[in-house]
Protein backbone atom coordinates (compact mmCIF):
# COMPACT_ATOMS: atom_id res chain seq x y z
CA UNK A 1 0.00 0.00 0.00
CA UNK A 2 1.61 3.43 -0.90
CA UNK A 3 1.25 6.34 1.34
CA UNK A 4 0.73 9.55 -1.09
CA UNK A 5 2.21 12.86 -0.27
CA UNK A 6 1.96 16.14 -1.28
CA UNK A 7 4.29 16.11 -4.51
CA UNK A 8 3.23 18.70 -6.78
CA UNK A 9 4.81 19.47 -10.34
CA UNK A 10 5.19 22.44 -11.64
CA UNK A 11 2.34 23.60 -14.27
CA UNK A 12 3.41 25.43 -16.90
CA UNK A 13 1.30 28.57 -18.29
CA UNK A 14 2.23 28.47 -21.85
CA UNK A 15 2.57 31.50 -23.86
CA UNK A 16 0.29 30.02 -26.51
CA UNK A 17 -2.57 32.34 -26.93
CA UNK A 18 -5.89 30.57 -27.44
CA UNK A 19 -5.91 32.65 -30.56
CA UNK A 20 -2.90 31.34 -31.78
CA UNK A 21 -1.75 27.75 -33.53
CA UNK A 22 1.51 27.22 -32.11
CA UNK A 23 4.18 29.29 -30.28
CA UNK A 24 7.76 29.26 -30.95
CA UNK A 25 10.45 30.72 -28.72
CA UNK A 26 14.82 30.82 -29.36
CA UNK A 27 16.81 31.13 -26.45
CA UNK A 28 20.57 31.51 -25.97
CA UNK A 29 21.62 30.90 -22.69
CA UNK A 30 24.59 29.24 -20.20
CA UNK A 31 22.36 26.93 -17.99
CA UNK A 32 19.21 25.47 -17.81
CA UNK A 33 16.97 26.37 -14.59
CA UNK A 34 13.46 25.49 -14.79
CA UNK A 35 11.86 23.69 -12.37
CA UNK A 36 10.73 20.25 -13.52
CA UNK A 37 6.85 20.84 -15.20
CA UNK A 38 4.07 19.42 -17.25
CA UNK A 39 1.71 21.45 -19.62
CA UNK A 40 -1.33 20.13 -22.02
CA UNK A 41 0.18 21.89 -25.17
CA UNK A 42 2.10 19.18 -27.47
CA UNK A 43 6.36 20.84 -27.00
CA UNK A 44 9.01 20.08 -29.67
CA UNK A 45 11.99 20.87 -27.65
CA UNK A 46 15.83 21.19 -29.15
CA UNK A 47 18.80 21.44 -27.96
CA UNK A 48 22.41 22.41 -29.40
CA UNK A 49 25.74 22.74 -27.68
CA UNK A 50 24.58 21.43 -24.29
CA UNK A 51 26.44 17.86 -23.90
CA UNK A 52 26.51 16.65 -20.45
CA UNK A 53 22.94 18.25 -19.80
CA UNK A 54 20.81 15.86 -18.09
CA UNK A 55 17.05 14.78 -19.31
CA UNK A 56 14.37 13.37 -17.38
CA UNK A 57 11.21 12.77 -19.25
CA UNK A 58 9.10 10.57 -17.13
CA UNK A 59 10.84 7.81 -15.62
CA UNK A 60 14.05 7.66 -18.60
CA UNK A 61 16.78 9.95 -17.39
CA UNK A 62 19.73 10.29 -19.66
CA UNK A 63 22.75 13.00 -20.18
CA UNK A 64 22.13 14.34 -23.65
CA UNK A 65 24.86 15.17 -26.15
CA UNK A 66 25.90 18.33 -28.48
CA UNK A 67 22.19 17.93 -29.63
CA UNK A 68 18.73 16.78 -28.35
CA UNK A 69 15.67 17.05 -29.94
CA UNK A 70 12.44 15.52 -28.02
CA UNK A 71 8.72 15.27 -28.62
CA UNK A 72 6.22 15.77 -25.70
CA UNK A 73 2.78 15.33 -26.54
CA UNK A 74 1.25 13.91 -22.70
CA UNK A 75 -0.47 16.40 -20.81
CA UNK A 76 0.52 14.28 -17.30
CA UNK A 77 3.84 14.03 -18.66
CA UNK A 78 6.42 15.69 -16.02
CA UNK A 79 9.93 16.40 -17.78
CA UNK A 80 12.69 18.96 -17.44
CA UNK A 81 16.04 19.35 -18.43
CA UNK A 82 18.76 20.20 -15.88
CA UNK A 83 22.46 21.54 -16.17
CA UNK A 84 24.36 18.11 -15.09
CA UNK A 85 27.69 18.87 -16.32
CA UNK A 86 27.29 20.90 -19.16
CA UNK A 87 29.79 23.74 -19.08
CA UNK A 88 28.84 25.27 -22.63
CA UNK A 89 29.04 29.16 -22.52
CA UNK A 90 26.01 29.60 -25.37
CA UNK A 91 23.37 26.73 -25.05
CA UNK A 92 21.05 27.24 -28.03
CA UNK A 93 17.41 25.69 -27.28
CA UNK A 94 14.18 26.17 -29.81
CA UNK A 95 10.67 25.19 -28.41
CA UNK A 96 7.91 24.71 -29.98
CA UNK A 97 4.51 24.49 -28.77
CA UNK A 98 0.90 24.21 -30.52
CA UNK A 99 -2.61 23.09 -28.69
CA UNK A 100 -3.83 19.82 -28.96
CA UNK A 101 -6.82 21.51 -29.82
CA UNK A 102 -5.37 22.24 -33.24
CA UNK A 103 -5.65 18.77 -34.41
CA UNK A 104 -9.70 18.46 -33.19
CA UNK A 105 -12.66 18.11 -36.42
CA UNK A 106 -10.43 14.76 -37.26
CA UNK A 107 -7.68 15.90 -39.56
CA UNK A 108 -5.14 13.72 -37.83
CA UNK A 109 -7.88 10.61 -39.30
CA UNK A 110 -7.30 11.97 -42.56
CA UNK A 111 -4.66 10.06 -44.85
CA UNK A 112 -2.21 12.14 -45.07
CA UNK A 113 -1.68 12.50 -41.43
CA UNK A 114 -1.58 9.25 -41.32
CA UNK A 115 2.49 9.22 -39.91
CA UNK A 116 2.12 12.40 -37.86
CA UNK A 117 -0.83 10.79 -35.74
CA UNK A 118 1.04 7.59 -35.09
CA UNK A 119 3.57 9.46 -34.07
CA UNK A 120 1.86 11.88 -31.41
CA UNK A 121 0.30 8.62 -29.97
CA UNK A 122 3.72 7.49 -29.40
CA UNK A 123 4.71 10.89 -28.15
CA UNK A 124 2.31 10.32 -25.60
CA UNK A 125 5.38 9.18 -23.65
CA UNK A 126 7.77 11.52 -24.89
CA UNK A 127 10.20 11.11 -27.85
CA UNK A 128 13.71 11.49 -28.42
CA UNK A 129 15.20 11.81 -31.75
CA UNK A 130 18.66 10.36 -32.28
CA UNK A 131 21.62 12.32 -34.25
CA UNK A 132 20.81 11.06 -37.65
CA UNK A 133 16.94 12.19 -37.53
CA UNK A 134 17.97 15.83 -36.02
CA UNK A 135 20.15 16.30 -39.21
CA UNK A 136 17.58 15.19 -41.03
CA UNK A 137 14.80 18.30 -39.54
CA UNK A 138 18.07 20.60 -38.62
CA UNK A 139 17.52 22.57 -41.79
CA UNK A 140 13.45 22.72 -41.29
CA UNK A 141 14.19 23.59 -37.88
CA UNK A 142 16.09 27.12 -39.04
CA UNK A 143 13.52 27.52 -41.48
CA UNK A 144 10.74 27.78 -38.94
CA UNK A 145 12.45 29.70 -36.69
CA UNK A 146 13.74 32.04 -39.15
CA UNK A 147 10.49 32.80 -41.10
CA UNK A 148 8.40 36.00 -40.27
CA UNK A 149 5.02 35.01 -42.22
CA UNK A 150 3.42 33.22 -39.72
CA UNK A 151 1.29 31.55 -41.48
CA UNK A 152 4.27 30.68 -43.78
CA UNK A 153 6.03 29.14 -40.38
CA UNK A 154 2.94 27.22 -39.45
CA UNK A 155 2.70 25.65 -42.40
CA UNK A 156 6.56 24.66 -41.58
CA UNK A 157 5.94 23.21 -38.04
CA UNK A 158 3.37 21.06 -40.43
CA UNK A 159 6.20 20.95 -42.48
CA UNK A 160 8.68 19.95 -39.52
CA UNK A 161 6.22 17.06 -37.75
CA UNK A 162 6.05 15.39 -40.94
CA UNK A 163 9.93 14.95 -41.40
CA UNK A 164 10.29 14.13 -38.29
CA UNK A 165 6.98 11.88 -38.48
CA UNK A 166 9.42 9.83 -41.21
CA UNK A 167 12.26 9.57 -38.84
CA UNK A 168 13.78 7.04 -36.09
CA UNK A 169 12.61 7.88 -32.81
CA UNK A 170 12.30 6.44 -29.51
CA UNK A 171 10.08 6.21 -27.01
CA UNK A 172 11.09 7.44 -23.26
CA UNK A 173 8.79 7.12 -20.51
CA UNK A 174 7.66 3.56 -19.56
CA UNK A 175 3.67 2.94 -20.25
CA UNK A 176 3.26 2.48 -16.38
CA UNK A 177 4.89 5.54 -15.25
CA UNK A 178 3.19 7.67 -18.13
CA UNK A 179 -0.65 6.28 -17.74
CA UNK A 180 -1.01 6.08 -21.30
CA UNK A 181 -2.48 2.89 -22.79
CA UNK A 182 -2.34 1.77 -26.53
CA UNK A 183 -5.54 1.53 -28.42
CA UNK A 184 -4.10 0.58 -31.74
CA UNK A 185 -2.65 -3.28 -30.76
CA UNK A 186 -4.15 -6.92 -30.86
CA UNK A 187 -7.35 -8.40 -28.84
CA UNK A 188 -4.61 -10.67 -27.46
CA UNK A 189 -1.86 -8.55 -26.86
CA UNK A 190 -4.53 -5.66 -25.11
CA UNK A 191 -5.47 -8.46 -22.98
CA UNK A 192 -2.37 -9.67 -21.97
CA UNK A 193 -0.91 -6.27 -20.95
CA UNK A 194 -4.45 -5.42 -19.18
CA UNK A 195 -3.76 -8.23 -17.11
CA UNK A 196 -0.46 -7.90 -16.57
CA UNK A 197 -0.90 -4.26 -15.60
CA UNK A 198 -3.45 -5.68 -12.64
CA UNK A 199 -1.09 -8.34 -11.58
CA UNK A 200 2.19 -6.87 -11.63
CA UNK A 201 2.86 -7.07 -8.16
CA UNK A 202 2.20 -10.69 -8.21
CA UNK A 203 4.18 -13.71 -9.43
CA UNK A 204 3.35 -13.93 -13.52
CA UNK A 205 4.35 -16.68 -15.33
CA UNK A 206 4.36 -17.58 -19.14
CA UNK A 207 1.95 -20.30 -19.22
CA UNK A 208 -0.35 -18.21 -17.12
CA UNK A 209 -0.77 -15.69 -19.55
CA UNK A 210 -0.06 -17.85 -22.91
CA UNK A 211 -3.70 -19.70 -21.71
CA UNK A 212 -5.01 -16.62 -21.01
CA UNK A 213 -5.41 -16.03 -25.00
CA UNK A 214 -5.17 -19.50 -25.67
CA UNK A 215 -2.08 -20.48 -26.89
CA UNK A 216 0.78 -22.66 -26.19
CA UNK A 217 4.01 -20.69 -23.99
CA UNK A 218 6.09 -20.85 -27.14
CA UNK A 219 3.69 -19.50 -29.80
CA UNK A 220 2.57 -17.08 -27.31
CA UNK A 221 6.50 -16.16 -26.43
CA UNK A 222 6.97 -15.69 -30.26
CA UNK A 223 3.50 -13.62 -30.66
CA UNK A 224 4.36 -11.28 -28.33
CA UNK A 225 7.99 -10.13 -28.84
CA UNK A 226 6.68 -9.83 -32.71
CA UNK A 227 3.97 -7.58 -31.69
CA UNK A 228 5.49 -5.67 -29.16
CA UNK A 229 9.42 -5.76 -30.00
CA UNK A 230 10.30 -7.00 -26.13
CA UNK A 231 10.21 -9.81 -25.03
CA UNK A 232 8.17 -10.55 -21.97
CA UNK A 233 10.11 -10.86 -19.23
CA UNK A 234 11.54 -7.80 -20.63
CA UNK A 235 8.26 -6.15 -20.90
CA UNK A 236 7.05 -7.37 -17.19
CA UNK A 237 10.17 -5.60 -15.49
CA UNK A 238 9.45 -2.25 -17.50
CA UNK A 239 5.91 -2.70 -15.87
CA UNK A 240 7.44 -3.01 -12.62
CA UNK A 241 10.22 -0.15 -12.89
CA UNK A 242 7.74 2.11 -14.48
CA UNK A 243 4.81 1.43 -11.72
CA UNK A 244 7.98 1.83 -8.79
CA UNK A 245 9.38 5.29 -10.69
CA UNK A 246 6.43 6.41 -10.22
CA UNK A 247 5.57 5.11 -6.66
CA UNK A 248 8.80 7.24 -5.50
CA UNK A 249 7.60 10.57 -7.49
CA UNK A 250 3.97 10.23 -5.97
CA UNK A 251 4.98 8.55 -2.54
CA UNK A 252 6.10 8.85 0.71
CA UNK A 253 6.80 4.74 0.96
CA UNK A 254 10.36 4.14 1.43
CA UNK A 255 12.31 1.68 -1.74
CA UNK A 256 12.48 -1.35 0.03
CA UNK A 257 8.46 -1.17 0.11
CA UNK A 258 7.83 0.16 -3.17
CA UNK A 259 10.23 -2.76 -4.74
CA UNK A 260 8.17 -5.59 -2.64
CA UNK A 261 4.64 -3.91 -3.68
CA UNK A 262 5.88 -3.34 -7.65
CA UNK A 263 6.33 -7.27 -7.79
CA UNK A 264 10.16 -7.41 -6.84
CA UNK A 265 11.13 -9.86 -4.37
CA UNK A 266 14.70 -9.18 -3.82
CA UNK A 267 15.96 -5.48 -2.95
CA UNK A 268 19.20 -5.80 -4.08
CA UNK A 269 17.85 -7.11 -7.56
CA UNK A 270 15.43 -4.07 -7.64
CA UNK A 271 18.40 -1.80 -7.08
CA UNK A 272 20.39 -3.07 -9.51
CA UNK A 273 17.69 -3.52 -12.37
CA UNK A 274 16.30 0.25 -11.42
CA UNK A 275 19.83 1.65 -12.05
CA UNK A 276 20.89 -0.67 -15.16
CA UNK A 277 17.66 0.94 -16.33
CA UNK A 278 17.23 4.35 -15.57
CA UNK A 279 20.70 4.91 -14.81
CA UNK A 280 20.31 5.78 -11.47
CA UNK A 281 19.26 4.42 -8.30
CA UNK A 282 15.59 4.95 -6.46
CA UNK A 283 17.56 7.17 -4.50
CA UNK A 284 19.08 8.99 -6.92
CA UNK A 285 15.73 9.28 -9.07
CA UNK A 286 13.69 9.90 -5.80
CA UNK A 287 15.97 13.06 -5.22
CA UNK A 288 16.27 14.48 -8.40
CA UNK A 289 12.78 14.82 -9.20
CA UNK A 290 12.22 16.34 -5.21
CA UNK A 291 14.99 19.08 -5.95
CA UNK A 292 12.67 19.67 -8.75
CA UNK A 293 9.58 19.67 -7.86
CA UNK A 294 8.14 23.15 -7.37
CA UNK A 295 4.80 22.89 -4.94
CA UNK A 296 2.08 25.58 -6.35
Amino acid sequence: MFVYGMSQVFSEISGLSQRDCFYIVERHKKEFTYPLHRHREYELNFIQNAPGVRRIVGDSVETIGEYDLVLIAGENLEHVWEQGTCTSPDIREITIQFSPDLFNGGILERNQFASIRKMLDRASHGLAFPIGSIMNAYSQINAVVNEKDSFVQFIGCLHLLYILSRCESKELASSSFAHSPRDTESRRVMKVKEYINQHYAEEVTLPELAGLVGMSPSSFSRFFRLRTGKTLSSYLIDIRLGNAARALVDTTSNVSEICYSCGFNNLSNFNRVFKSRKGVTPHEFRSMYRKKKVIV
